[in-house]
């Protein structure tokens, strides 16, 4: 089945299941005309794209395997950041929303910052300082992941978050905002759904921490390298960042060892403040 073949079979889903374009493309987070594209084979749909709509359409189980395995024919995709800028960093936010909240149990690694989900608004401002946005675009990228970080809140969801200690003192922000940022960070940890751990720098490392990556459940993973965001669904990648994520999880600090390791950091970015 090629890409035009899956979106006639999406549009065949929807038509069969009595619902209006609008509905689903609303339901899948994603714009009626970009659905639209897809259905008649103008646009080749992501493997995220697939996942949405099926979710949308609420079809069987063995339905949704099913054309989930034909998009992994073309598993793996890379998408340039300059796409996302173009099209609008927020949509691409509303987008990862819509996957998150349909995950059971989201694993993020991060070796470069604090995760998304985690961030502070200045946070996020300092990770998006040098992407030349104009201020519109920053304050819709802003809103858009501050509205991400609701799922944390239903208890359905389980969320585990690995950082590495420099993560923690990359100079990102202002000290006071970076103390800030990690005290957030503890709070955050403390919900009943969230676990952070922390990978300290003098531990035995199991390997190189290479790049950022999300592992949606056991069907998605999302790795970040500079210039693009990558996707695949292909089972021996999830399996290998699933094992990845273990490696580095088993040397990690959690609990009070990691609220006690981010509070030594914090406090010392707020004695420098002092001492200016």
């Amino acid at each position: 089945m090629n890409p035009t073949d899956l979106g006639k079979a999406l549009r065949e889903l929807r038509e069969a299941a009595g619902k209006q374009a609008k509905a689903v493309a609303r339901g899948a987070a994603m714009s009626p005309s970009k659905l639209s594209k897809i259905e008649n084979g103008v646009l080749a749909p992501s493997v995220i794209d697939v996942e949405r709509v099926l979710v949308a359409l609420e079809v069987s189980d063995e339905v949704k395997g099913r054309l989930a395995e034909v998009a992994r024919q073309v598993a793996t995709e890379a998408t340039a950041w300059r796409i996302y800028h173009r099209s609008g960093l927020h949509k691409h936010q509303d987008a990862l929303g819509a996957v998150e909240a349909r995950t059971s149990l989201t694993r993020t690694f991060q070796p470069s910052c604090v995760p998304g989900l985690l961030q502070t608004p200045e946070y996020v401002r300092g990770v998006l300082r040098n992407r030349e946005l104009t201020d519109d675009a920053l304050e819709k990228m802003i809103g858009a992941r501050l509205r991400r970080q609701e799922v944390l809140y239903d208890r359905e969801r389980a969320f585990r978050f690995l950082v590495t200690e420099s993560v923690l003192r990359w100079r990102l922000i202002p000290a006071p905002m970076m103390a800030a940022q990690l005290d957030k960070l503890v709070t955050m940890s403390r919900m009943p759904n969230v676990t952070v751990g922390v990978v300290p720098l003098a531990a035995a490392m199991p390997g190189l921490p290479t790049c950022s990556f999300v592992v949606f459940d056991a069907r998605l993973v999302i790795v970040e390298i500079p210039h693009a965001e990558i996707t695949t669904s292909e089972l021996r990648d999830i399996e290998l960042y699933v094992s990845k994520f273990e490696s580095f999880e088993r040397v990690a600090v959690y609990g009070e060892d990691m609220h006690s390791l981010a509070a030594a950091i914090r406090d010392d970015f707020l004695s420098e403040r002092e001492t200016r």
